[in-house]
């Protein structure tokens, strides 16, 4: 697979490309939750970058992305803050921000298109920027950890990295909301019929299951608004990839992992118990490629993922 660009990104990749023969380095943008709800995430995002041979500098003085609160509230502050951590990455002559989360992947994305497509906000991002003595020059793209290793590393040399295969674990992709819609900002892949977590199972040595939840909403954000919805839909979407023979989950969202593990016993007097364990996407790539078990924070899910290895003979 390659990245289809957004047109205000071909003059940035064509920057970025001139740079492929050094040394890859990356911005690395984490994210909220991924330092502090689900730090699992985080250092296995480390020991995979170690695993590949890229080098993650993380932009230690970004804010937050935004996320739903800022952007629905005052979407110019919104801009202004991920401005501010494009800026960083370009201090550090980096081309790339690197994200984990689908959340801030989204409304990262959508910030940086409308600044590059608008000389007038990006005149204003930077007119707040300058009282700090930081420029914002329009030079960064926002990617997903999952678009790096696609298109970066690549699915062939991924396999041959492989020294752990998944003995054919079935693994339900779960892509969630904003990592594919809406294709006018991510424009990476379908997201009607996105494939590219299933070709990463399959590359690893997994076998992908097919689902109709695996493109709807995880609940996560509606769970602030109305108790019972988030568990709900969490329920249905995890007993359609269970019907359809899952012995596990594998998210690139944080937040769909908080929702997705956490909320699977509250749905189960609707659902029927599920009981899917659900993986970030380091983690079960960061394990075929020959990270010990141990070492990726598997113990910190509410639902043990380690049963299904070692139903899988993966580990004991």
């Amino acid at each position: 697979m390659t990245t289809t660009l957004l047109p205000e990104e071909r003059a940035i990749d064509s920057h970025r490309k001139s740079h492929s023969a050094q040394t890859r380095r990356y911005g690395f943008f984490p994210g909220c939750v991924a330092k502090e709800s689900c730090k699992e995430l985080f250092n296995s995002t480390m020991l995979l970058a170690e695993k590949i041979g890229i080098e993650l500098i993380e932009l230690t003085a970004a804010s937050c992305c935004g996320a739903s609160v800022v952007n629905d509230t005052n979407r110019d502050v919104a801009r202004v803050l991920n401005a501010r951590t494009y800026a960083q990455a370009e201090a550090l002559g980096l081309d790339d921000v690197i994200t984990i989360c689908s959340t801030c992947t989204g409304h990262m994305r959508a910030a940086n298109k409308e600044l590059l497509e608008s000389e007038e906000r990006l005149a204003h991002a930077n007119g707040i920027l300058g009282k700090f003595g930081a420029k914002y020059n329009g030079s960064v793209m926002v990617r997903h950890l999952l678009w790096l290793l696609i298109d970066d590393i690549g699915l062939d040399n991924l396999k041959k990295m492989v020294v752990r295969p998944l003995n054919g674990l079935k693994v339900a992709p779960f892509y969630g909301c904003h990592i594919i819609r809406p294709e006018s900002v991510n424009g990476w892949e379908s997201a009607r019929q996105p494939h590219s977590l299933e070709d990463l199972i399959t590359a690893i040595g997994g076998e992908p299951v097919d689902y109709a939840g695996k493109t709807r909403c995880c609940g996560f954000h509606i769970q602030l608004e109305k108790d019972g919805i988030a568990p709900a839909m969490v329920g249905q979407n995890m007993r359609m990839a269970k019907d359809n023979g899952a012995e596990a989950v594998i998210t690139p969202c944080p937040l769909c992992h908080l929702a997705l593990d956490g909320y699977q016993a509250d749905s189960a007097a609707r659902w029927g118990r599920t009981d899917l364990p659900t993986f970030h996407l380091p983690q079960l790539v960061a394990f075929a490629l020959g990270v010990p078990a141990d070492t990726l924070g598997l113990n910190k899910h509410i639902i043990d993922p380690r049963g299904a290895l070692v139903a899988r003979e993966l580990i004991s």
